[in-house]
């Protein structure tokens, strides 16, 4: 299981762009932090998502 957002999800062997994409996150707009550790966007395909680890996605917002 992947913590994502604090909600329990089966994503283990998903790619992080796997999950972002069936989430339907806009992954111009978001950051993504893995295990305490932020992600850059080059690395969403290529990283692969092991059992316990914990997710915060955050979304960008505009406006004033």
């Amino acid at each position: 299981m992947v913590t994502v957002n604090g909600q329990a999800q089966d994503a283990a062997g998903k790619t992080l762009a796997e999950l972002l994409a069936s989430a339907g996150y806009e992954t111009g707009r978001i950051a993504v932090e893995r295990n305490g550790e932020i992600v850059p966007k080059a690395q969403y395909a290529s990283t692969v998502l092991e059992d316990g680890d914990a997710l915060e996605v955050v979304r960008f917002v505009g406006g004033g």
